[in-house]
Order: C-alpha cells, then sequence, then structure tokens
C-alpha cells in the first residue's frame, strides 16, 4: 500500500525545513563578512569616501562615512556570528535605503518601471540578505540560538 499523496508532501516539507538553518548560516556569513569588508574600506579610505558622499550630496559627509562604514562593520561582525542578527539588521537597512536614495537613485526610481536596475543595483543583495535574516532570524547556528536556548532553559 503506498502512502498518500500529502503524506508525501509532509515527508518533503520536513527534510525541506533541515536546510534552513544552513542556509541563513551561509548568508550570514557570506553577507556579514562583506558588510565588514565594505564597511572597513569606507573607514580605511575615510577622506576619499567622504569625497564621494560629499558628491552625492550627504550632508556631513565625514561623519556620514564614520555612521555607515562603522554601522557595516558592526553590523557585519554581528551577522557573522549570530548575535543580535535581527536588531543588527534595522541599521544595515537603514543605510542600504541611503544607499538607493543616494548612489542608486537612478536604479530606485526604475523599482517598477525597470526591475531589472533596481535588482542590479549593488544595495539590492546586500539588503535581500539582511531582509531574509530580519524576516526568518539567524536560524540554529548562531549565538542568538544558544543564547535563547540558555534563557528557556
Amino acid at each position: 500500500m503506498s502512502m498518500p499523496l500529502h503524506a508525501h508532501f509532509d515527508r518533503f516539507n520536513r527534510l525541506a525545513a533541515y536546510l534552513q538553518s544552513p542556509l541563513l548560516l551561509a548568508v550570514r556569513l557570506y553577507w556579514g563578512w562583506s558588510f565588514f569588508q565594505t564597511g572597513r574600506g569606507k573607514l580605511l579610505h575615510l577622506a576619499r569616501t567622504a569625497e564621494y558622499f560629499g558628491s552625492l550630496g550627504i550632508p556631513l559627509p565625514k561623519l556620514n562615512v564614520l555612521l555607515a562604514g562603522g554601522t557595516e562593520c558592526m553590523g557585519g561582525l554581528l551577522l557573522v556570528v549570530g548575535l543580535f542578527s535581527r536588531v543588527a539588521s534595522v541599521p544595515l537597512i537603514f543605510t542600504l535605503s541611503i544607499a538607493y536614495l543616494t548612489a542608486e537613485r537612478d536604479a530606485l526610481q526604475s523599482f517598477f518601471s525597470d526591475p531589472d536596475k533596481f535588482t542590479g543595483a549593488t544595495p539590492f543583495l546586500f539588503l535581500f540578505a539582511v531582509l531574509l535574516v530580519l524576516g526568518f532570524g539567524p536560524g540554529r547556528f548562531s549565538l542568538d540560538h544558544l543564547r535563547e536556548r540558555r534563557r528557556v532553559a
């Protein structure tokens, strides 16, 4: 006697659910480290990046480079280890929104008319990664998960 179709779907869904934490780990490691490197680059080349920010019309460019670079460095490291991951996602999303509003304004304005331009812009994959972490959390392979387990026990 064969299994009913819904039992196959249930089994498949249980197996697929095991991929969630490894996928979130991969996203956090790759994009967290990428955030760290990007932020570090801004901070190491402060004058040049401040000049670029100024050319985009960003007020107080040096201060904003420090804020963006610091947010990317610290937020990236928090994503890598999976500590305060959802909280760290919020300032990263804000930073990426500013990037779209300034450096990628054409891509942002093309959101509906040319979605490929929006999704092809530099901030898009960074934004997608932190939205995944915000929405689904860091997964089992994170310090947040260990912290939660200790709190519940």
